[in-house]
C-alpha cells in the first residue's frame, strides 16, 4: 500500500513545504548564533585595508619615478579566469571598468574579483539550469506539475542564476551607501570643527575617519583612504574624486565638488561645510517624515488580512453559536 498522499496547494505537498520551511529556519538560527558568538572587531579588517592601500600608493610613486620598475602583485587565478573569459571573448573595456566600480562602491578592494563576477554570469546559469533541466525533467521531480510550472521553473533557475552576482553586487553597494548616508551630517560637523581649529584637509578627513571609525566603520574607511590619498597623490583633486567614485551617493558629490571649489578658489571650507551639513540634516529629517507618512497606508494590507478577521471571530463567534444552539433546539 502506498501512503496517503498530504494536503497539496497549487500542486504543491503542503507537509514537504512546511519542512524545508522548517529546515531554512533552523539553519537561519543556526548561522544567527554563530555570528552572534563569533564578533570580531570591525575596525581591524578595514585598518589592513588602509595599510595596504597606503603601500600600493607608496609603490605608485616610487614606479612613477622609476618607469622601468613596474611593481605589480599577480593573481594566479584572477590570470586564469581573465584568459578563460577572454578564449570567449566575453571581456569588455567598459564591463571591467563598470563592474570595478561597483566593487569599490561595495567596499571591496580587489579589482581583480570584477571577473570573477563576470566569470560567475557564464558559469551559474550553466550549472544550476542544468541541475533544474535535469530535476525537472529527466529525474521527473514533479510530475503533478503542469508543462508550464515546470517550464518556469527552469526558466526562473536560468534568469536568477544569472542576475545572482548582480543582484548581491547590488545589495553590497546598498547597504554601504545606507550606512555612509546616516554618519555624513556628524562627518561635517567635525569636518567644521577641525577646519576651524586650523587643521589642513588632508589631517581633517584622518581625524574625522578616527573619531566616526567605531560608529560609522564605513565611513571611516572612506575618509581614512581619502586622507591617505591626499597625502600620496600628485594632484589632491584625485582624490576627492576617487571619494566621488567609491560612494555612490549624491551627497558625497556635493561635498566633493565643494571641496574641489574650496580648493581652487580659496573659499572659505568652514561655511561652506556647515551649510552642507545644515542641507543633509534637513534631508534626513524629511526622508524619516515621509516613512512616517507612509506607515498608515503601509499597515492597512496587514490590518484588512490579519487583526479584522480576528475582530470578527471574536465578536460575531458567540453569536453564531447562540443563533446555532437556537436552531437545532
Amino acid at each position: 500500500m502506498q501512503p496517503a498522499a498530504g494536503p497539496t496547494l497549487l500542486g504543491v505537498d503542503v507537509i514537504w513545504f512546511a519542512t524545508l520551511l522548517s529546515g531554512i529556519a533552523t539553519l537561519a538560527v543556526l548561522v544567527a548564533i554563530y555570528a552572534a558568538t563569533t564578533a570580531k572587531d570591525p575596525m581591524a579588517r578595514r585598518v589592513k585595508a588602509l595599510n595596504e592601500r597606503r603601500e600600493q600608493l607608496k609603490a605608485g610613486i616610487v614606479a612613477s619615478t622609476n618607469k622601468r620598475k613596474k611593481l605589480r602583485n599577480k593573481n594566479v587565478a584572477a590570470d586564469r579566469v581573465r584568459n578563460f573569459l577572454g578564449s570567449f571573448k566575453m571581456l569588455q573595456d567598459d564591463q571591467i571598468k563598470k563592474v570595478q566600480e561597483k566593487l569599490l562602491q561595495a567596499g571591496i578592494r580587489t579589482k581583480d574579483l570584477a571577473f570573477f563576477i563576470i566569470a560567475a554570469r557564464l558559469i551559474a546559469p550553466i550549472v544550476f539550469g542544468t541541475i533544474a533541466v535535469l530535476v525537472v525533467y529527466v529525474f521527473d521531480s514533479f510530475p503533478e506539475w503542469s508543462a508550464l510550472k515546470k517550464y518556469g521553473l527552469v526558466a526562473g533557475t536560468f534568469i536568477l542564476s544569472y542576475k545572482a552576482p548582480d543582484i548581491w553586487l547590488k545589495n553590497k553597494v546598498t547597504k554601504r551607501s545606507h550606512a555612509i548616508r546616516k554618519g555624513l551630517p556628524d562627518a561635517l560637523d567635525l569636518l567644521v570643527i577641525c577646519a576651524e581649529a586650523g587643521l589642513t584637509v588632508d589631517a581633517a578627513f584622518g581625524r574625522v575617519a578616527k573619531e566616526l571609525g567605531k560608529a560609522y566603520p564605513e565611513l571611516g574607511d572612506e575618509f581614512g583612504l581619502t586622507a591617505i590619498e591626499l597625502g600620496f597623490l600628485n594632484e589632491r583633486r584625485q582624490a576627492f574624486e576617487n571619494l566621488a567614485t567609491r560612494v555612490d551617493l549624491e551627497a558625497v558629490r556635493g561635498v566633493v565638488t565643494t571641496m574641489i571649489q574650496t580648493e581652487k578658489y580659496g573659499t572659505p571650507l568652514a561655511s561652506a561645510l556647515r551649510v552642507l551639513s545644515a542641507e543633509f540634516r534637513n534631508e534626513r529629517m524629511m526622508r524619516a517624515e515621509e516613512k512616517a507618512a507612509r506607515l498608515p497606508a503601509i499597515m492597512t494590507v496587514p490590518l484588512i488580512v490579519f487583526i479584522l478577521p480576528t475582530l470578527f471571530v471574536v465578536i460575531l463567534g458567540p453569536a453564531a453559536c447562540s443563533i446555532s444552539d437556537n436552531l437545532i433546539k
